[in-house]
């Protein structure tokens, strides 16, 4: 996995608010129970989501979260930045120090090639785009219960 489990699900809730196109909060513990996250762990991921400008928090007994602005203008790479960082659109794939053209690793060619589109695909895809394809075709923003 290339991001990581902080990111995946701040992009799981945001496509989920999204997709509730409603301009009413909606309460996190109602985000965490619907994806089948921990609570607290996603409240401290979202709150990354918020001092990004990509979420607002109201904390009143019905507050909760909703997008900071509209989800056509929030893009997959704005909510990647916000919780992991841009490494993964920058980086060597290995980890490796100073890996470029003058001194590649052995992934070097493959992976800056993969990270370029990459980084198009994330900065080409909104929430939106997102939020309409999962109601659109019901698709499942989580993981399922285990039985």
């Amino acid at each position: 996995m290339v991001l990581s489990k902080a990111c995946t699900y701040g992009i799981q809730a945001a496509i989920y608010v999204a997709s509730r196109n409603e301009d009413a909060y909606v309460s996190i513990q109602s985000v965490a129970e619907k994806l089948n996250i921990s609570f607290h762990f996603l409240t401290k991921v979202l709150q990354q989501l918020t001092q990004a400008g990509l979420m607002v928090s109201y904390r009143v007994p019905n507050g909760g979260i909703s997008l900071g602005k509209p989800a056509s203008q929030i893009t997959l790479y704005s909510v990647i930045a916000a919780i992991d960082g841009t490494d993964i659109f920058t980086e060597c794939m290995l980890g490796l120090p100073g890996c470029g053209t003058a001194t590649p690793c052995p992934a070097h060619d493959h992976w800056t090639e993969m990270r370029s589109k990459l980084f198009s695909l994330c900065h080409k895809t909104t929430l939106a785009e997102l939020a309409e394809k999962a109601n659109q075709l019901n698709l499942r923003l989580a993981n399922l219960p285990l039985v």
